[in-house]
């Protein structure tokens, strides 16, 4: 147990943290689908209680300023452009307070009025902006397959009409938040199979197929506008995810305690079988594919667990090789999928049966790979650390005495000495750099301190200058004069030239 610390999670922390029994979600704070929505519900009726205090508050406000007003203009002396103007003005102010009490009043029956009517009355330039985004060929197979499979369904007709009334609606909700356009996707769900509930008369396995289908047909119509919205920052965290899983490239399977044995035929194609499905995740536009492969994924795992162990899989060993799975795929997009299955799968998937289960455990292996650290894997933070930053790796095995006479130790020992080498090389070169910088900041500095004698020089002999550009000038210079200035010159000259250079001799 000491092995799995890190690793191992109790079945019951799979499920809501409510105690309804469903499989809860970290997306959803460890809650369920259902107990989150009605969490949801609760937070946004306090929300409205209060907008609707602070509504009644500033109308109570405005109604004492109007009063204070009206008063005063009551004692002083009627003007009658005034008198107007100020009612003018008291109704615009009234305008003003009603509104601000409609925009706060609960319209819990608004949304509904909008799908229904307004969306039907846009029915027809809705269809072509939502053909021009979406990808032609599957939105038309899925409402082909969608009118089929109506057509033996009692009130299929009127089933159509809503769920085509409703995406067509949506793409006006493009710029809304992902909270909400996931919160408009899951009341119509919840809403239509209530009414097929009592259509079907408590027939779950109908209503199950009917809510399969209309997934399907409006999620491949709205795939391209709530994938990965630019309102979100899932497409951060689909970068931030592939670099973590980049740098745990040097985990292995003894870390992990995974009880699999990949030198097993069967056992390695099960493994790359899920691989491939947890990869082929990305390729599916509806909620349902996506946790179908899932599924796929995870079936393959205990069946490579099965192999290895000659004896049914059990939970414990599903997750450390779940775990494993998704570090060797590092599959694209895997943040995006996981938030597209949490905002815009039925929910009654997630919250029981296998897909459920294992989407759940999807999620627990992703949060154990992003808070994955030395006490996880059994090993110190120093050590971590230095494999994480590339300084080191479990796969460089150090040579022994035995090993270094043999051809590998001798190769081994070859490389060790070349990375020694190559690192007292960087040393010697970071030492040179840094002497060439300082020799660069001397020439520098004699610049300078050459500029001012100069300039110093020139201050200093300003008579001599102009009684020697004289007598060039009149040509009355003496013997004594020039070989006075001659040697004046030499002296300026040898008090202005530098020190000879010295050759300096690098360290290393």
């Amino acid at each position: 147990m000491s092995q799995r610390r890190g690793i191992h999670v109790d079945q019951s922390e799979l499920l809501c943290t409510k105690g309804c029994g469903f499989y809860g979600n970290t997306a959803w704070q460890g809650l369920c689908s259902k107990c989150w929505r009605e969490e949801n519900q609760r937070e946004k009726q306090r929300q409205i209680q209060e907008d609707w205090a602070l509504a009644e508050r500033l109308q109570r406000e405005e109604e004492e300023a109007y009063a204070t007003r009206h008063q005063r203009a009551q004692s002083q002396p009627a003007i009658t452009p005034f008198n107007k103007f100020e009612e003018r003005k008291t109704k615009e102010k009234s305008s003003k307070v009603n509104t601000v009490t409609k925009f706060f009043t609960p319209s819990t029956k608004t949304p509904p009025k909008k799908d229904t009517g307004a969306a039907d009355a846009q029915s027809t330039p809705s269809s072509s902006s939502s053909a021009s985004r979406q990808p032609i060929p599957h939105s038309d197979r899925a409402t082909r397959e969608f009118i089929d499979f109506l057509k033996s369904v009692k009130s299929g007709r009127e089933i159509f009409k809503q769920c085509r009334a409703f995406t067509e609606d949506m793409v006006y909700k493009r710029d809304m938040g992902a909270d909400e356009l996931s919160e408009w996707v899951q009341d119509f769900y919840q809403n239509l199979s209530d009414r097929l509930q009592n259509q079907f008369k408590g027939s779950t396995e109908h209503v199950e197929r009917v809510m399969d289908e209309v997934e399907k047909y409006m999620m491949t119509r709205l795939y391209t506008e709530v994938f990965c919205p630019e309102t979100t920052d899932d497409e951060k965290k689909d970068l931030a995810i592939q670099k973590r899983i980049r740098d745990l490239h040097w985990v292995t399977i003894e870390m992990l305690c995974v009880p699999v044995d990949e030198e097993i035929p069967e056992v390695s194609d099960s493994v790359v079988k899920a691989i491939t499905d947890i990869i082929e995740m990305d390729s599916k536009q509806v909620p349902k594919d996506k946790l179908a492969c899932i599924t796929r994924c995870s079936k393959h795992i205990f069946n490579a667990i099965k192999v290895s162990k000659k004896e049914a899989a059990s939970a414990d060993d599903f997750l450390p090789t779940l775990i494993y799975i998704v570090l060797k795929a590092n599959p694209p997009r895997l943040q995006s999928n996981i938030q597209y299955i949490t905002r815009f799968c039925n929910p009654s998937r997630l919250m029981t049966g296998e897909d459920g289960y294992y989407f759940t455990n999807l999620c627990c292996a992703v949060a154990f790979i992003e808070k994955l650290d030395g006490q996880s894997l059994n090993m110190s933070s120093e050590e971590f650390e230095l494999y994480m930053s590339g300084q080191a790796s479990p796969n460089w095995p150090r040579p022994t005495a035995a090993s270094a006479s043999s051809a590998d130790g001798a190769a081994l020992t070859q490389v060790h000495s070349s990375l020694d080498l190559l690192t007292g090389l960087g040393e010697r070169q970071e030492r040179v750099v840094e002497k060439a910088r300082q020799l660069e900041s001397d020439l520098i500095d004699w610049t300078d301190e050459v500029e001012q004698k100069v300039q110093s020089a020139l201050e200093s002999f300003p008579l001599d200058t102009q009684s020697t550009t004289t007598n060039a000038a009149g040509g009355t210079t003496t013997p004594a004069a020039a070989a006075s200035s001659a040697i004046d010159s030499e002296n300026v000259e040898n008090e202005l030239l530098p020190p000879p250079l010295q050759p300096q001799v690098f360290a290393g």
